[in-house]
């Protein structure tokens, strides 16, 4: 359970290290360790985890979980039986852990260290009903001005590309299980394309419009593997209805503590 009053407040403090901080994820009372010198989630997490359909007593595997936001999330809004999370960088899975045990979830959630290219060999094969990704948007040359920095890892295909993602994704997955995904929709054609290759058969999307009158930057997509043609293309969900007020959605999407 979580650590409650003055005591439990003293220790997670003792847990914290130089530069890191505790948020509240208004959900079960979980809380998240993040260190913004590094990396803090964002809202293509939140709505990942909002997008993904767990079922009752699934495995789910989140490929570069950073610090955890997503295993934790799903805890808190699913029935998943055991979660996982595999991430490159050292300190990020560290805090994934940290957080992890300071929710009480060691029996549901475990944090890997690991590279997503040997993910099928570090988890096995077919060994998941569901995989999940929010994985770097960029090439490694877009912007990259220090490819040794977590924030660069995290956002630049340096340890991993697309199509390693989507070939690890395939390879966890059992038969028909889903595979879910935020990404840019500049990419959307390569996206479909890569998809297909690995027999992973796009069944739901969905548009992440900034505001009603500007054009997408994020893209839900749910595939199924070896799934049946037939794409539905949901809603546009518009963040913001002006300047600095969420829209109702997204207000709903937070007030049900999906952060």
């Amino acid at each position: 359970m979580l650590m409650k009053g003055c005591e439990g407040e003293r220790q997670i403090e003792t847990i914290l290290r130089p530069g890191e901080r505790l948020d509240d994820l208004q959900r079960n009372g979980y809380r998240i360790i993040q260190d913004p010198g590094r990396f803090c989630f964002g809202m293509d997490a939140v709505l990942l985890s909002d997008f993904t359909r767990v079922r009752r007593g699934e495995c789910v595997i989140d490929l570069g979980t950073g610090t955890g936001i997503i295993p934790i999330l799903l805890a808190a809004r699913t029935e998943a039986e055991q979660l996982a999370g595999l991430e490159i960088q050292q300190e990020s899975a560290d805090m994934a852990r940290c957080s992890v045990r300071l929710n009480g979830l060691e029996e549901r959630i475990r944090i890997v260290d690991g590279d997503i290219r040997e993910a099928d060999h570090i988890f096995g094969a077919a060994c998941a009903q569901v995989v999940v990704s929010n994985p770097p948007y960029m090439i490694a040359e877009h912007g990259l001005l220090n490819a040794d920095e977590p924030l660069a890892i995290a956002k630049h295909e340096i340890f991993c590309t697309l199509e390693d993602v989507v070939s690890q994704a395939a390879r966890l997955l059992k038969p028909g299980g889903r595979f879910y995904l935020v990404h840019r929709p500049f990419q959307l054609t390569q996206i479909m394309e890569t998809l297909r290759i690995h027999r992973l058969e796009p069944k739901r999307m969905r548009l992440v419009h900034p505001f009603i009158d500007k054009e997408p930057n994020m893209v839900l997509i749910e595939a199924a593997d070896g799934g049946r043609l037939g794409l539905t293309v949901e809603k546009p969900l518009i963040v913001y209805r002006e300047q600095g007020k969420y829209t109702d959605e997204i207000y709903e999407i937070y007030g049900r503590g999906r952060v």
